[in-house]
């Protein structure tokens, strides 16, 4: 089995890298610096540098992989403004948490939902990692506007792009409230039970899943 991860510098896209490494599958797995590049190389995957927020990086993952056929793809990036709440984002960390959270995946898509369609009997997968508060509504402050009306669109984008990649099941998944530097040390779910949940849901996956919002556990996400 071949996996590709994008976004596994830290957190639960390298979780995902670790544990797929354990059960032998082929990991590809992207980076945007050198420390996370050896991270990835020293845990037996095939690193390649990758920064998603930035077009002119992304634009260059299909030469990156040279046409690999993936069985499971994930796009794990995502980023919260952080900053007072009473305090607009500026415009550099607007456009960094839109190209993370929904551009960067709106570019990987047409790149790598050909190599997961070229799986045999349709049975790739490409994921996107969401969040629960995908939907519109009890924000406090721009910055949650931000992250939410991101996700939220990640959602319709990979709603809308199922239907122009029918050969592949398609995805997003909120990974639940995870303790890492987003979701905080109070978070109920630890990185290790978030990626083994949703590992567990991804292998379960059928064509009634196609273009759906996922739970960690596999369940129907359908608040937004």
């Amino acid at each position: 089995m071949k996996v590709l991860v994008i976004g596994a510098s830290r957190g639960i896209g390298l979780e995902f890298v670790r544990q797929y490494v354990a059960d032998g599958a082929q990991v590809i797995a992207t980076a945007r610096d050198d420390e996370g590049l050896q991270r990835l190389k020293g845990m037996g995957a095939k690193a390649l540098r990758l920064d998603v927020a930035l077009p002119t990086s992304i634009s260059g993952l299909a030469w990156l992989l040279d046409g690999e056929e993936i069985d499971i793809a994930l796009y794990v990036a995502g980023v919260f403004p952080q900053g007072c709440a009473d305090t607009p984002p500026t415009r550099e960390e607007f456009d960094r948490a839109m190209h993370t959270n929904v551009l960067g995946a709106m570019q990987a898509i047409p790149q790598v939902a050909p190599m997961v369609e070229a799986v045999r009997g349709g049975k790739g997968r490409f994921a996107f990692i969401s969040s629960g508060m995908a939907k519109i509504g009890g924000v406090e402050n721009s910055r949650g506007w931000i992250y939410r009306a991101s996700k939220a669109a990640l959602n319709m984008v990979v709603a809308s792009a199922q239907h122009d990649y029918p050969k592949a099941i398609m995805v997003a998944m909120s990974p639940g409230w995870v303790q890492t530097d987003m979701g905080g040390e109070d978070a109920p779910l630890t990185v290790v039970q978030s990626v083994t949940a949703m590992r567990t849901a991804l292998a379960g996956l059928t064509p009634a899943h196609k273009g759906v919002f996922l739970n960690y556990d596999g369940q129907p996400f359908t608040s937004w």
